[in-house]
């Protein structure tokens, strides 16, 4: 039985994270180290700090990890990925180039007799009504068939320049810590979807860049994936076993 990977917000080519080739070179080495002992690979969302793909043109870069990417579908490994609030525009190219499987909505999968509910994060539970109001714009199809009419020069440019003042927003306010199961946005929203799903046993999420593993009920069990630019963690699933374990290069087993 092979093992099931779970990881999320990678960010890669953020402007504003200046070790970001090192940064793409260390995922892609991990994915390596994985290649032969995983059955599915789940990527859930802001892999890329920003993602557009135009009807001819995507972003130039991530050589390295679309072609590791593309080495793990070759070889029948199932790569799913989850668009984010940062690569919510992602459309074909990823699936007919890179082999991956699509998803623009949270799912709901049985793994090897265990059900997951899995999704980026991004607006399940979260009050803030600017970030709603942003979300509504980003998703928008009127939006992005006007957005598709500006020349990619200008188009990429005006997206990696308002990701990086997001990460550099981001930073200086520092990472939000978690606020305890009576507050964190995404535990709420958990509780609440457990009401009427009782029969989910893992939800995993990305999105709040923060390492969380918390045992809800007797059998739900919420976990929050951290990041791939400074904590480098992950969840593996071995079939009986659900852990979140952090990339320290040499040392990682499973």
């Amino acid at each position: 039985m092979k093992n099931i990977y779970f990881l999320s917000d990678a960010h890669l080519g953020s402007w504003a994270i200046d070790h970001r080739r090192m940064q793409e070179r260390r995922l892609v080495r991990f994915l390596d180290s994985i290649k032969d002992k995983a059955a599915a690979v789940y990527l859930l969302g802001d892999m890329f700090d920003f993602w557009y793909e135009y009807k001819y043109v995507v972003p130039k870069g991530f050589t390295r990890f679309l072609g590791k990417i593309s080495e793990l579908t070759d070889m029948g490994v199932e790569v799913h990925y989850f668009t984010g609030n940062h690569d919510i525009w992602a459309y074909e190219y990823l699936e007919k180039e890179c082999g991956v499987i699509l998803h623009k909505q949270p799912q709901t999968v049985e793994l090897y007799g265990k059900i997951f509910y899995l999704a980026h994060g991004d607006g399940l539970g979260d009050p803030n009504k600017s970030f709603k109001v942003i979300r509504s714009i980003f998703h928008s199809k009127t939006c992005q068939w006007l957005f598709s009419g500006l020349h990619p020069r200008w188009g990429l440019w005006f997206g990696h320049t308002w990701a990086k003042h997001s990460r550099l927003k981001h930073e200086a306010n520092g990472v939000d810590p978690y606020m305890g199961e009576d507050k964190e946005h995404l535990v709420l929203y958990t509780k609440k979807y457990i009401q009427y799903h009782p029969n989910v046993d893992y939800f995993i999420y990305g999105h709040r860049h923060i390492e969380l593993d918390l045992q809800l009920t007797k059998k739900a069990r919420v976990l929050i994936l951290g990041d791939w630019i400074s904590q480098f963690t992950y969840v593996v699933y071995d079939g009986q076993h659900l852990f979140l374990q952090q990339y320290i290069e040499g040392e990682s087993k499973v």
